[in-house]
Formats: C-alpha cells, structure tokens, sequence
C-alpha cells in the first residue's frame, strides 16, 4: 500500500498516526502543498479533487482520511474500530460530527484564514469578520465536544479504549495549536487530548514537521482561543 501525505496536513496526520502506531506495512509518498504539487500531473490525476491523503492497495485507490482509518482498520482487524454494530455505529457518529459540524468553522472559519495565505480573504475587513465568526462557531463546537461527546468521566471519545475516533478527532484538533490555543477553558478537551497523546507511542515521532510549523508561528499575532 501507498499513502500520498503531507506530514503537516491535519487529515494526514490521523492516518499516519494510525499507520505508524499500529505498524501497518505502508509506503509514504510526500505531495508538497506548500509548491502546489497537490495542483500538479501526476498527483491531480490521482485525485482530481487535489487533497491528500490518498490510499493506494493495489489497483484499489481510497480518498477522505476518515474513510481510509476505517479501510486500514476492518482490512488488518484492529480493535481501534470496533466490530460490535452500536459501538462502531458510535465511533462513525463522532467522526461524522468532527467533519461536517467542528472541522468546518474551526479550520477554514478560524485557523486557515490566519496562517495560510490562499485562504486570506479579499479585505482586511471581510478577513477580520470571517476570523471572527469562525472563532465563535468553533467555540459552540469545543463546548459540544467538552460537555457532551467527552463529559467528566470518559477517558476517550466512545468510551475507555482508543478508536480510529481519536486519532481522527486529535490530528484535526491539534490543528488549534498552530495558533497557540491551551484550550484551557474547556478541561475536559484538554483531558481528552492528553490522553490520546500519551496513548499514541509514535506521537512526537510522527509529528516533527508538525510541531515545526507550531513553532513558526509563534511569534505571529494570531487569534487562539483560550
């Protein structure tokens, strides 16, 4: 198997971790975003949609970093998605949640249009009120996620064991930290985060460049929620 990746995209990262971790035999190809090789022949043949990750088996080609955890996990039977039907139904409702409610507002409202050029928008008023009503769309998501996916008492996501819903949720919350958020207003996110990390062996090893790009910023006047 081939995965195409960038090791700072926030939907790669899961993937990685997930691969890393659970030492899935996969070759890593790098599409270089930050040359527009994602814009490119051959990688915009390989998927038109122009966005990684990809997943290659064989002749058989996977995009969308949710869909792909799911593939690797049923294809090497690991636990981390689980087989019962109302527990693994539970694992693709958060994961649904995190891409078409939080992912939304958090990344393109909020942190995109701060560090990436291409997404700045065309005046500095239009910018500052899209950075603005990102900011408070992804707060109502952080409370959702703090009171009512995590609460007081749950270690992770769906329960006390790790799933694909945690490496998933994790690489596009971390995401905050490009503009150094502490997410101290929300403990139990906070708790979350921390568990997964420490649960992930291969964490600080697959996020070098990650924390690279963290670390270029943080001399920058960006908006972080805190």
């Amino acid at each position: 198997m081939k995965l195409y990746m960038h090791p700072v995209s926030m939907t790669s990262r899961p993937v990685r971790l997930f691969i890393h971790e659970k030492g899935i035999p996969v070759d890593e190809e790098v599409v270089d975003l930050f040359t527009g090789a994602h814009h490119q022949e051959p990688f915009a043949s390989i998927n038109p949609n122009r966005l990684v990750p990809v997943l290659e088996d064989g002749d058989f080609r996977l995009t969308e970093s949710s869909a792909i955890l799911k593939y690797l996990a049923e294809k090497n039977d690991l636990p981390e998605y689980p087989k019962d039907l109302k527990r693994r139904a539970r694992v693709n409702e958060i994961m649904d949640w995190f891409n078409a409610n939080f992912y939304r507002d958090y990344a393109y409202g909020f942190i995109y249009p701060q560090v990436f050029p291409h997404h700045k928008r065309p005046t500095e008023e239009a910018h500052a009120e899209t950075i603005k009503w990102g900011k408070a769309n992804a707060e109502n998501w952080l409370g959702i996620l703090n009171d009512y996916w995590i609460g007081p008492d749950r270690k992770f996501l769906t329960g006390d064991e790790i799933t694909i819903a945690d490496y998933f949720g994790i690489g596009l919350i971390t995401l905050g930290e490009v503009v150094h958020s502490d997410f101290s207003k929300y403990p139990n996110v906070k708790r979350w985060m921390d568990n997964v990390k420490a649960a992930i062996g291969k964490w600080g090893e697959v996020n070098e460049v990650f924390y690279g790009l963290v670390e270029s910023t943080r001399d920058q006047p960006l908006e972080a929620i805190r």
